[in-house]
């Protein structure tokens, strides 16, 4: 096989349809569009229009309710924070807290607080320091003789 010789498979790609250019090349004229109407002319997209039909996303009823006190964690898990030390990005010595975390770019963003979970095996003695953690987490974690604090977040009392 030379340079000069390398070309696609057989109809890996196809030509560009070029559209409205004369009723010779059966995609003239009105271009595939129909006839008239609102989709004819350009500049047209009405998502969610069903021809005056009542739409599907008014004909269905509206369930649950969004918390928007509700507090939002990072969740990490323990083989990530294992792969972390593994990496020599996270120090075993000192105390695994948020900004560590995110230091050591295991987690982008705080939010409200980290949250451990149990994915992975942590094999490592670690303290780590966290806004909450899962059952399963916390004993991974104290079976690898390592301790967790959970930070409590100060509740308002509702009087």
């Amino acid at each position: 096989m030379k340079l000069n010789e390398i070309k696609d498979n057989e109809g890996s790609s196809k030509d560009r349809i070029r559209v409205g250019r004369g009723i010779g090349s059966g995609k003239g004229k009105t271009g595939g569009r129909g006839v008239k109407g609102q989709k004819a002319r350009s500049g047209v997209a009405v998502n969610g229009f069903e021809g005056g039909q009542m739409p599907i996303y008014r004909r269905l009823p509206k369930r649950g309710f969004n918390n928007i006190f509700a507090s939002e964690y990072v969740t990490v898990s323990l083989g990530r924070i294992q792969t972390a030390i593994d990496a020599k990005k996270l120090d075993p010595k000192a105390t695994v807290d948020a900004a560590a975390l995110k230091a050591a770019g295991v987690i982008r963003r705080l939010k409200d607080g980290v949250r451990v979970l149990s994915g992975g095996e942590l094999t490592t003695k670690v303290s780590i320091e966290v806004a909450g953690a899962s059952k399963a987490a916390v004993e991974k974690i104290e079976k690898s003789g390592g301790s967790i604090k959970l930070l409590v977040v100060a509740e308002t009392a509702a009087e």
